[in-house]
């Protein structure tokens, strides 16, 4: 099985990469999300990380009891204005770089709560940015799974490199852009040219 971050094999034990992915491999191959679960949506979470789904197939099973230590912020569930403060402090004390999940409908726009909960924030995104949105009523494990990924990909496009300064060799340059991925699916549906209704568009067919 052949690994994107492996450029090149001449011979036995021999492989040749870059500094950058090798580095972006490691990071990626060893997430630490913090201990953290607002409310049912980090029920889900737990089946996740145990052994049915087994979070830590992918790397990420270390879940810290300290933002120290963590690199991976997992909100599950719903954050009232109360506790926004403290999970703003919780994503300060997180080390660079680091990366939030927005888990569940409550987390990701307000869910249920969206027009008369007056405790509850309308999204986390007004409180810490968001890398990767996992909407559900809760999200199964799975999708949570499949967030985790996104979130790999993400760590597989970052780019270490800078550009070389204004003033020549030796100076401070300008950070390369990361390569931020490209969903490989999507849940869009085109509407018909007659404009009927759609139905049964996610249904699953053989």
């Amino acid at each position: 099985m052949s690994q994107p971050w492996i450029e090149g094999r001449f011979e036995e034990n021999v492989i040749t990469t870059t500094v950058e992915n090798a580095i972006n491999w490691a990071r990626q191959s060893s997430i630490w999300p913090l201990t953290f679960g607002l409310a049912c949506c980090a029920i889900e979470m737990m089946a996740a990380g145990a052994s049915r789904y087994d979070l830590d197939r992918f790397g990420a099973g270390a879940f810290r009891a300290t933002p120290r230590q963590a690199d991976l912020m997992i909100v599950a569930g719903t954050v009232t204005y109360k506790m926004a403060s403290r999970v703003r402090r919780l994503y300060n004390m997180m080390p660079d770089p680091k990366f939030v999940i927005a888990m569940g409908a409550c987390t990701v726009g307000g869910g249920p709560y969206f027009k008369y909960g007056y405790h509850v924030v309308k999204g986390v995104d007004l409180v810490v940015p968001v890398d990767v949105y996992v909407p559900g009523c809760p999200p199964r494990p799975e999708a949570l799974l499949e967030g985790l990924m996104r979130i790999q990909d993400k760590i597989k496009g970052h780019k270490i490199a800078k550009r070389n300064g204004p003033t020549g060799f030796g100076q401070l340059g300008q950070k390369v852009e990361d390569e931020l991925p490209v969903p490989h699916h999507s849940g869009y549906v085109a509407e018909p040219v007659e404009g009927d209704p759609v139905f049964d568009h996610q249904k699953i067919t053989s």
